[in-house]
C-alpha cells in the first residue's frame, strides 16, 4: 500500500526583499523526496479555486505553494478585495513577483522531502508572470496557462511591468509549455503564434498546446469558461510535461 496522506496549510514565506508573505501550502507526507511546484494565481487572486489547485499537485506527488501576491495591498482580506487593492495601486510590480516567487521556490527546496526541483505554473496573469520566471529565476521547468500580454506593445508597458515577457525569450532558462484556448482573444491566436516563433527562433526546448472551443480561464471549474475536454487534455499535458523534468513524482 502507498502512503498517499497529504498536509494542506497557509504558511508564512520570505518574499521580495525578505518581507514575510502568506502563502497556501500543500504537500505528500511520505518521505519522498518529492518534487515541488511554485503556483502563481490569477488576476482574481488568492482564492479558493487555486487553493484546490495547490491541493491536486499534492495528491499528484508534488510540494506545491502559492504565495499570496496580493498580501501586502490588504492582509487578511478576502481574495475579492485584495485583488481590487493590488490592481488600484497599480498591480504587482514585476520585479517584486519574481522575489515572491523565488521565495516560494526556495520554501520548497528547503523542505525536508523535497528533491530539489521546481517548475512554476501560472494561470491568466499569473502565466504571464510565469513566463517571466522562466527567463529570470532558476527553476526548473515552467507551464504558462493562458497567460496575457506575453506579447505586449510599449503602450501597454507600465512602471510596474517595464517589460514585454516575450523580449526576454532568449534568456529563458527553464524547459516551458503554454496551454491555450483557440477562442481566447488574450492572448489571441496570433500572439501565441509569435511566442512559438521567437522559442523556436532562440532554440528553446518548448511545446505549445491550443485546445479547440476553449477561450480563457477553461481550467476554472467554477465559472462558465470553464472547459471538460481541454481541462482534461492540459491536465494531461502537466503531469507529463512535469513528470518528465521534476522527476516522476512518487505513486503517481
Amino acid at each position: 500500500m502507498v502512503y498517499d496522506a497529504v498536509l494542506a496549510e497557509t504558511l508564512t514565506i520570505h518574499g521580495h526583499g525578505g518581507d514575510a508573505i502568506e502563502a497556501y501550502l500543500a504537500r505528500p507526507l511520505g518521505p519522498g523526496p518529492y518534487p515541488g511546484v511554485v503556483v502563481i494565481h490569477h488576476m482574481p487572486g488568492y482564492d479558493r479555486a487555486t487553493k484546490e489547485i495547490v491541493r491536486t499537485f499534492a495528491v499528484y506527488g508534488y510540494a506545491a505553494v502559492c504565495p499570496n501576491l496580493f498580501h501586502r495591498y490588504a492582509p487578511g482580506a478576502r481574495p475579492a478585495d485584495a485583488a481590487a487593492a493590488a490592481r488600484a495601486a497599480g498591480g504587482v510590480p514585476d520585479e517584486q513577483c519574481m522575489g515572491d516567487v523565488a521565495g516560494a521556490a526556495d520554501h520548497l527546496r528547503a523542505l525536508s522531502n523535497a528533491n530539489g526541483k521546481v517548475g512554476v505554473i501560472g494561470y491568466c496573469s499569473g502565466g504571464r508572470q510565469t513566463y517571466l520566471a522562466a527567463c529570470l529565476l532558476d527553476v526548473d521547468a515552467a507551464v504558462d496557462c493562458y497567460g496575457g500580454r506575453v506579447v505586449a506593445t510599449a503602450d501597454e508597458l507600465t512602471p510596474e511591468r517595464p517589460v514585454a515577457p516575450i523580449d526576454l525569450t532568449p534568456q529563458m532558462r527553464a524547459p516551458f509549455m503554454g496551454l491555450f484556448g483557440v477562442d481566447d482573444a488574450n492572448p489571441s491566436p496570433e500572439h501565441v503564434a509569435i511566442i512559438e516563433q521567437q522559442l523556436q527562433s532562440h532554440d528553446k526546448s518548448y511545446e505549445i498546446h491550443s485546445f479547440d472551443d476553449a477561450g480563457h480561464s477553461f481550467f476554472s471549474v467554477d465559472r462558465p469558461s470553464y472547459r471538460v475536454e481541454a481541462a482534461k487534455e492540459g491536465w494531461k499535458a502537466i503531469w507529463s510535461f512535469f513528470g518528465r523534468y521534476l522527476s516522476t513524482p512518487q505513486g503517481a
